[in-house]
């Protein structure tokens, strides 16, 4: 149970669909709801695939790059944080796209693919967690544990796509305001679960090197 929780707090986090919505009205603000409707729905499907991806062959990847569990804890867990200092000060986060590419954005005419699906919602902080997570579920030996980490995704990405379809209507009644407010309690969470991370690989670690028998 505690796993599953830390499963949907975690992704929910990273992926920050409530976070989407002024992104959205910002790149597609030129487009009717019609075709806005299209480039989210493909946006979300894209990005579906490519968690599915990691989340496959994450751990074949780890193994043939000869990268520990433990130090992709320690990795995944350091960028999750940098994640999280960004949301607690309402900045734009590096992690998941830079002023290049937003300003490459704006002049597009299709932004399922870029930004929206990659780096927003399938960027490096929610591939890392995908496969942390994987890892953990696999660690466990409990199948149930693969389900939770399946159907938080799968609930993060339904969230989104229900939030980016009715941005407009979310950013008319909350205002950017409250959007930064929620954000920076989301920032607080994912903080605190990116220590844990941290915490978590260098216990292993320590096992792992013989300190503690």
């Amino acid at each position: 149970m505690v796993f599953t929780i830390r499963a949907f707090v975690t992704f929910f986090t990273i992926i920050d669909p409530v976070g989407l919505a002024p992104v959205v009205i910002g790149l597609t603000a030129h487009l009717s709801d019609a075709q806005r409707s299209i480039i989210v729905t493909r946006a979300v499907i894209i990005s579906a695939i490519i968690i599915a991806f990691f989340a496959v062959v994450g751990n074949f990847l780890l193994d043939r790059l000869g990268i520990s569990l433990y130090a992709f804890n320690m990795a995944g867990g350091i960028l999750l944080f940098l994640v999280a200092v960004d949301m607690l000060f309402g900045r734009p986060s590096g992690a998941r796209e830079t002023k290049t590419e937003s300003d490459e954005a704006m002049t597009r005419e299709d932004v399922s693919v870029f930004p929206l699906a990659i780096p927003m919602i399938a960027g490096p902080g929610t591939i890392a967690t995908t496969i942390l997570y994987v890892n953990l579920a696999s660690g466990s030996g409990n199948p149930v544990d693969f389900l939770s980490v399946a159907a938080a995704i799968g609930s993060a990405l339904v969230t989104a796509w229900l939030v980016m379809r009715s941005s407009l209507w979310i950013v008319n009644h909350t205002g950017r305001t409250g959007i930064l407010v929620l954000s920076r309690i989301l920032g607080i969470l994912l903080a605190a679960l990116a220590i844990q991370f941290v915490l978590n690989g260098i216990v292993e670690y320590v096992h792992v090197s013989g300190f503690v028998k």
